[in-house]
């Protein structure tokens, strides 16, 4: 691995080790290496200080997950910008509310990218504001570096507050995102943490399908320039071509959650006897959102390596992840144990630190937490007295300190002063045959309090599960009565957020009368 002061150093000192050495292929078979991607980024910093970018200087931007999109990323790092990339799934509202919060000098935007006009949404949410808007579509405006100021010397490793070269919003599961300030050292210290628990080389070929705007975005191209490795690129995710072009670039490494797991299996199981998929896997690394304990016993059956998963969420990213040689019952139920330079406690309701065992509230400290909000009002409920950053998630940890979380404080369903974790229920309900997918919500109830719906999308080719089949199965299980749901709907499928966490308040506001 690579060290260095900040990102731009470590982006110079790649592109001196290996400039030959392959960083990225996309889906139409164009490839990069770390010297092109350094020079290329040199290029596009220098015809965007021709626009005014510069040190501080606010750009937001959204972008699928390109080539060009990675080189944006180190161009701004370069002229020491403070960058805010946005998920390409947020429309005006969000998008409108991000800028003028973020007060960003220039919008980078594509101009219509899967049948949405973005170059007209950013006209609409800049108007009367002093943003200035560029449209760019795999194109991206360059200059002579010899013009260049020299970059920031930002020091990550040196002890104190690093600048703020990053504004995350959350994606959430709730209808307001949030912006949390990042430096260069949260980056850093979630990808190496994820990246020393793979046990990731030079030699390993990772799929990257998911939006670049994530904050899982910024720690992969960390990892890809700090070990060497090469990126299999897709712009959008599609089965029909993603997995053709997984597979025909030979991945080793099958990021990068539940719903891409599950689909990699499919296809798998798919196949005739006797023929993989990916040939080299090494893991299926994942986080972002919950597994069901059984998918990583299905995956090493079909693929011969399961799951591989860490904890994190955009303000605290990569807080814990797996080691990819763990056993299998550790790898199937927790997401592993803290990653270097981090702390966890878990506190419980009455406000005390939790035995072995016992469920509370994830808390953290650790270098990849969030410099806090840039609404600074959201802050004191973030953090507690004693400066530990509040998940939010429910959680315990074992005698080993494998992290293994139960549910989100506002996903316990408490029906009659009784509380019931919808995780557990969701957990079970996975294991069943006619099941695909399922969420487990509460829903208002003016007896109870709240009553357990189960959301559930049918397995392909089978029928759909019944009520009383559906009790039954949980009440085998050894799921006791009282948690029981007392209503099923079946849809097509849940709606998700980019990090692959289902969106519950849809689903309770779709299933919730009147």
């Amino acid at each position: 691995m690579l060290e260095a002061r900040n990102i731009w150093d470590l982006i110079v000192r790649r592109a001196g080790e290996t400039p030959d050495r392959e960083m990225a292929v996309d889906e139409t078979g164009r490839r990069m290496t770390f010297g092109d991607y350094h020079d290329r980024c040199e290029r596009v910093a220098a015809g965007l200080a021709a626009l005014g970018v510069g040190d501080g200087t606010v750009v937001s931007w959204v972008q699928p997950t390109t080539l060009e999109a990675m080189v944006l990323f180190g161009a701004l790092r370069r002229l020491g910008a403070v960058q805010n990339p946005i998920l390409p799934i947020y429309r005006e509202r969000e998008v409108g509310f991000i800028v003028r919060q973020a007060a960003a000098s220039l919008l980078i935007v594509p101009s219509v990218w899967r049948g949405f006009d973005y170059a007209a949404m950013a006209a609409a949410v800049t108007e009367g504001t002093g943003t200035e808007v560029l449209v760019s579509d795999r194109k991206l405006p360059e200059g002579d570096p010899a013009t260049l100021a020299p970059p920031p010397d930002d020091d990550m490793t040196a002890a104190g507050d690093v600048p703020v070269r990053f504004l995350y919003y959350t994606s959430g599961t709730t209808a307001e995102p949030k912006g949390a300030r990042h430096g260069d050292r949260s980056l850093s210290a979630a990808s190496v943490g994820m990246s020393e628990r793979l046990g990731l080389a030079e030699d390993d070929r990772f799929a990257f399908v998911f939006p670049i705007t994530h904050i899982a975005g910024g720690v992969y191209i960390y990892a890809a320039v700090a070990y060497g490795l090469t990126f299999v690129l897709d712009e959008a995710f599609d089965p029909a071509t993603t997995l053709d072009l997984l597979r025909r670039e030979d991945i080793t490494q099958g990021g990068a959650g539940t719903f891409f797991h599950q689909t990699y299996l499919k296809a798998q199981q798919g196949l005739p006897p006797g023929e993989k998929l990916f040939p080299r896997i090494r893991s299926f690394p994942g986080g972002g959102a919950p597994k069901p304990p059984s998918l990583h016993y299905e995956l090493k059956e079909a693929f011969g390596v399961g799951v591989v998963s860490g904890y994190g969420m955009t303000e605290a990213p990569i807080l814990t992840m797996n080691r990819h040689d763990a056993p299998d019952d550790v790898l199937a139920t927790t997401e592993g144990p803290a990653v270097a330079g981090t702390r966890l406690r878990i506190v419980t309701a009455e406000g005390r630190e939790a035995e072995v065992g016992e469920e509370g509230e994830v808390r953290a400290k650790g270098p990849q937490v969030t410099l806090g909000y840039l609404d600074p009002a959201l802050d004191g409920d973030a953090f507690d007295g004693e400066g530990w950053f509040r998940t939010g998630d429910l959680g315990t940890l074992d005698a080993e300190g494998n992290l293994t979380i139960t549910g989100r404080l506002k996903d316990v369903i408490i029906r009659k002063g009784e509380n019931i974790s919808a995780k557990e229920v969701e957990d079970l309900l996975f294991t069943h045959p006619q099941i695909a997918d399922v969420a487990v919500v509460g829903l208002p109830d003016p007896d109870s309090g709240e009553r357990a719906c189960a959301v559930v999308v049918t397995a392909p080719g089978a029928e759909p599960i019944t009520f009383e089949g559906m009790k039954q199965h949980l009440l085998d299980a050894g799921l006791i009565t009282r948690k029981l749901p007392e209503q099923l709907e079946l849809v097509d499928a849940l709606p998700r957020n980019p990090s692959g966490k289902i969106v519950k308040f849809e689903l309770q506001k779709r299933f919730t009368p009147g």
